[in-house]
């Protein structure tokens, strides 16, 4: 009987252990709801508008993990693809759906070879491919501001002169998006309870997470599986570890693309320098806050993470405001718990890793002591 309770005990602490940022971050919101002072059927929309707005970023980041590179940082590279579809999208005076699939189309070669280039340089650094994508990230950000800022314009040909800076040559700030801004959320919005749901964006949500849950079961997705459990079994087996490593990225990229460009039809607005800045960042915390780790991920990490992450990004300013009186206390709040949640996650994740690496040294040493191999 106490064998049982210490056996419950261990699997409450557990359990307990493995979704602590999920509880954490669901106390902050059950204490910050009620001094925001917004109702319910506000809550239910904003969660509503930010799980159609999001989840596409964040299922992209599914198939690394699933291929054991962990969290693709390097996922903004896509979104600078897609802005720069986006951008020639209005240059072309395309609108609505057909815009948006057209800024797909020029989005997803630039995505691929984005990726492919990031995915060979992640080969060359096994073990170290969420700092090493963080800081390509920072290196395509560099080349995508020269491109946009001075070879659009002079080197490559923009005819909108609304979007062109004064000096003949740079894109502007700020893109207006109004020809495609909620094309998508707008062509099958339904209501119910009073709360507007578009369907369409969840429907195309959910046609990717069907093919999330169809690609791991082909055979790609059982050998990134393969090679996220163990590269060298896999090489063994015959699989081509380096090829399958950098497939996952190309295909986590060009889904961060597509991902971008949904992001910013709903928004209406294309903040040129700026957008995808962030986007990475907050698409990786909003997983983590799911209760995902950097090794194992689901898609019902990424719809819990959504809700919880945002649903605390509504309350906080309101809710600092009549605790202590600062809302601006709640934006730095914001962004102190987007980077201290992956800073937690991270530090759990390797604290596992080390006690299932220190269990198994012990179950090897004892193995050994009973098989006769070493004196007790």
């Amino acid at each position: 009987m106490s064998k049982l309770r210490e056996t419950r005990g261990q699997k409450i602490i557990g359990a307990l252990e493995k979704n602590a940022v999920p509880i954490l971050f669901g106390i902050i919101c059950l204490i910050g709801i009620p001094f925001s002072g917004y109702s319910l059927g506000y809550l239910g929309q904003e969660i509503i508008v930010r799980i159609s707005r999001n989840s596409f970023l964040i299922i992209a980041l599914l198939v690394p993990i699933m291929a054991g590179m962990g969290l693709n940082f390097g996922m903004t590279l896509g979104a600078m693809a897609g802005q720069i579809g986006l951008i020639f999208m209005v240059d072309w005076g395309i609108v609505g759906i057909p815009g948006m699939i057209l800024a797909m189309i020029i989005s997803t070669p630039i995505s691929a070879f984005l990726g492919w280039m990031c995915g060979k340089i992640l080969n060359m650094a096994k073990g170290r491919e969420m700092v090493t994508s963080y800081i390509i990230g920072f290196f395509i950000n560099g080349v995508y501001q020269l491109i946009v800022l001075y070879g659009m314009g002079s080197v490559i040909p923009i005819k909108n002169t609304s979007l062109v800076l004064p000096r003949g040559y740079g894109i502007r700030n700020t893109v207006n998006l109004i020809t495609i801004r909620k094309a998508l959320d707008n062509l099958l919005a339904i209501r119910f309870l009073g709360i507007s749901i578009p369907f369409a964006t969840l429907l195309i949500i959910a046609l990717l997470c069907i093919f999330i849950v169809w690609f791991r079961r082909t055979k790609l997705g059982q050998d990134m599986r393969a090679v996220g459990q163990d590269m060298e079994v896999a090489r063994a087996a015959g699989i081509r570890v380096e090829h399958t490593r950098i497939v996952s990225v190309v295909i986590s990229t060009i889904l961060a693309g597509y991902g971008m460009i949904l992001y910013l039809q709903n928004m209406g607005t294309l903040n040129t320098y700026n957008s995808h800045m962030q986007i990475g960042m907050f698409s990786i915390a909003a997983l983590l806050v799911g209760g995902a780790s950097v090794a194992r991920a689901s898609i019902g990490n990424v719809f819990l993470g959504v809700s919880l992450f945002h649903l605390m990004f509504v309350v906080s300013p309101p809710a600092g405001k009549r605790i202590i009186g600062d809302a601006q206390l709640g934006e730095y709040f914001r962004v102190f718990v987007s980077y201290g949640v992956i800073t937690i996650a991270l530090v759990l994740y390797e604290i596992r890793k080390r006690r299932k690496a220190a269990r198994g040294g012990l179950l090897l040493a004892q193995d050994q002591v009973d098989s006769g191999e070493v004196d007790a």
